[in-house]
């Protein structure tokens, strides 16, 4: 698949993208260049190749799960105009 400079005038006017002549056909090329490479890879045969989620198998190091400030909930809700059961009361905005 490829575009003509057409179709690329035609996707910036539908993007509401103002674009010069020369913008218009560098463009091109990089799209075109975008599509020769999605071709090629899907010209791979992938049968028998299973999915993966990364492309190295490793794990993420997590910190360790610990409260590391003091809570002032009692603190930010005494200046709040109306709270309940420790929750903030806002106004209806949606009927």
């Amino acid at each position: 698949m490829s575009l003509n400079l057409e179709q690329v005038r035609r996707i910036a006017q539908l993007a509401r993208i103002e674009i010069s002549e020369t913008e218009a056909e560098s463009t091109l090329g990089q799209l075109n260049g975008i599509f020769t490479l999605i071709e090629e890879m899907q010209a791979v045969d992938t049968r028998g190749v299973e999915p993966m989620a990364h492309a190295q198998d490793l794990a993420q190091r997590l910190r360790e799960d610990k409260v590391t400030e003091t809570n002032h909930r009692e603190a930010y809700q005494a200046v709040a105009p109306e709270t309940e059961a420790g929750l903030y009361l806002v106004p209806r905005v949606i009927e």
